[in-house]
Parts: C-alpha cells; structure tokens; sequence
C-alpha cells in the first residue's frame, strides 16, 4: 500500500463517521480502529489499494490540538533563549520540566534551522 489518504472523523452519537469525498465512500464504526478498518474495506470495494488513517475533530479536539502547538512553540523559544544564556542542559532540562534528550532534540533542530545551505558545486 503505497498510497496514504487521511481521513477526518466526527462523533455523532456513540458513533464515529468518516467520509472520503475523492473516492464516495463512507465509513463508520463504535472504536477509531472500527472505523478505520470499515473505511479501508470500503475504498477497497472501489478499487482503491490505501492505508487509510483517522484523526479524529470536534471543537475540544482542535482547541486541544492548538494548545499542544502553542506549547511546543514556546518551549523551543524558551529553549532556545536558555541555551543563548548559556544555561546547562540539566538546568534548561529542570526548568522546562522536559527530559534533557527532548532539550537536545530541540536545540538539534534549532541549530540544522539555523545552519546555511549547503553548497551545490
């Protein structure tokens, strides 16, 4: 299965529902995985050889969903203010309340953003 199409499921009532408007199929189920494999049988009744993947949305979904990017963005720009500071990895660590290798991971990220392209001669 090379070919991914991401699907978005809404609860309506004890079920979930999803649509895949490109190929007209619909797919429903009690559990996300349910749904999921229902969805998958479905496109493959069309003729369609895809994983199929489900992220589910409602309102309280989606305000979780920003507050999880909000967050992410401030904990790299207080990691990284912390690390301009000269601030140790354990300390950036304790202040962030992160583990150290998710500070490194950052500043690893931070540092290849920053970094100039590589020459192509």
């Amino acid at each position: 299965m090379s070919e991914t199409i991401e699907c978005m499921a809404s609860r309506r009532g004890r079920t979930w529902l999803v649509h895949v408007p490109e190929h007209g199929v619909y797919g429903s189920g009690r559990t996300l995985k349910a749904t999921r494999e229902n969805t998958q049988r479905g496109i493959a009744l069309v003729g369609v050889t895809a994983e199929v993947t489900i992220t589910p949305t409602s309102p309280e979904l989606e305000a979780l969903r920003a507050a999880d990017d909000n967050r992410a963005a401030a904990l790299s720009e207080a990691v990284a203010a912390l690390a301009l500071r000269r601030t140790t990895l354990s300390d950036i660590a304790a202040a962030t309340r992160v583990p150290i290798r998710e500070v490194k991971l950052l500043l690893a990220e931070q540092a290849q953003e920053a970094a100039p392209p590589a020459d192509s001669h």
